[in-house]
């Protein structure tokens, strides 16, 4: 990714609060991944976005914050054509990773009340929340040269 989001634009998208998301940088639930340009401040990427919302919204269902946090650490770094493809069911003890509708069904037919969350719905959110806010580039990309107008001709005049 060649962009990042700043912390409060990641908050409204993931719609979780600023000391949330601060209190889940600290504890290493979720740490911005992009570093941009100007005062090199720590800026969100989307799949980390992905994994706060990810995150608030198991969090809300009542699951514990230490599945939470494995759910996460398994989900990271993954690609984002991986994420998109995955659904979280969990039965509100423990989380479980889909990426088949068999898998799906097999959960199911355990009689335990469940609940999913498809990741590519949740990814389109953050596209759709995101696309009116500003990104800032990374910093850490190797700045592109300028041309040199001058040593380019004279190139080509040796060369050609």
């Amino acid at each position: 990714m060649d962009v990042g989001y700043r912390g409060p634009a990641a908050c409204t998208a993931a719609g979780i609060t600023y000391r949330q998301l601060d209190y889940w940088a600290r504890t290493g639930l979720v740490e911005p991944s992009v570093h941009s340009g100007a005062q090199n401040a720590p800026l969100y990427s989307l799949p980390d976005i992905l994994l706060l919302k990810v995150a608030k919204r198991l969090l809300d269902t009542g699951i514990s914050l230490q599945q939470i946090r494995n759910a996460v650490d398994h989900l990271r770094g993954r690609p984002a054509p991986d994420l998109a493809r995955i659904t979280l069911m969990s039965d509100g003890v423990s989380v479980y990773e889909c990426t088949t509708p068999d898998e799906v069904v097999d959960l199911m037919q355990r009689g335990q009340g469940m609940f999913g969350l498809a990741l590519a719905n949740v990814w389109r959110e953050l596209e759709e929340a995101l696309g009116v806010v500003p990104a800032e580039e990374r910093a850490d990309l190797p700045a592109p040269q300028p041309v040199d107008e001058l040593a380019r001709r004279r190139r080509e005049r040796r060369t050609g």
